[in-house]
């Protein structure tokens, strides 16, 4: 479990392509957390387990099914990635419950920033549309973010200058797709409406 708040910027240093999937290496120079072997690590949102452990850098198997619903597939070396590790029994709930189980990709379809906020439309895969509602939660790439604005097939988020500074929000442009988490508990609600109708 996580909270959808990014406590460092990772860079993706080796990508290698395994039987299985591939093997992913991050660069977690700077990074205060010590991680263990076992370790579930959120990047981009998806929870993934640290295989190895190596100076200031991390292994994780990435395997076919994760390439499929993630954007991990899209990775090149050199990218920075978000990072949070899981929560314990101390850690405060400051973001809101995330599985780091992603629901699909979506694609950015406008940035506009302005002296009062910058804000960034996003078009989920139809099928999640039932779980997105105005200002309701939403983990985008791994952040805790507030839907601001909802469309008929899109969504809004704002941002705040600290999310653009210390994620990978700040560089985000027009195509580029970004990992989908819905909100648990919306999902939980949907799930239990239609089951009980059939």
């Amino acid at each position: 479990m996580f909270t959808g708040i990014i406590q460092h910027l990772g860079k993706v240093a080796k990508i290698e392509p395994t039987q299985m999937g591939l093997k992913l290496v991050i660069d977690t120079s700077h990074w205060d957390h010590d991680p263990q072997i076992g370790e579930s690590i959120a990047i981009n949102g998806c929870c993934l387990t640290v295989a190895e452990l190596m100076a200031n850098s991390l292994h994780f198997d990435v395997i076919q099914q994760t390439l499929k619903m993630t954007t991990f597939g899209e990775l090149k070396v050199g990218d920075h990635v978000n990072l949070e590790p899981a929560v314990t029994a101390t850690t405060m709930m400051s973001g809101h419950l995330v599985q780091g189980h992603i629901d699909g990709v979506g694609i950015v379809q406008e940035v506009t920033s302005s002296n009062e906020e910058s804000r960034v439309r996003i078009e989920p895969p139809t099928d999640l549309l039932n779980y997105i509602i105005a200002k309701g939660s939403i983990a985008v790439d791994g952040i805790s973010l507030t839907i601001a604005d909802l469309g008929k097939t899109d969504f809004e988020i704002a941002l705040i200058p600290t999310t653009l500074e210390v994620t990978t929000l700040g560089q985000i442009k027009v195509g580029d797709k970004v990992n989908l988490e819905t909100d648990y508990i919306a999902k939980t609600v949907v799930h239990y409406l239609t089951r009980s109708q059939n």
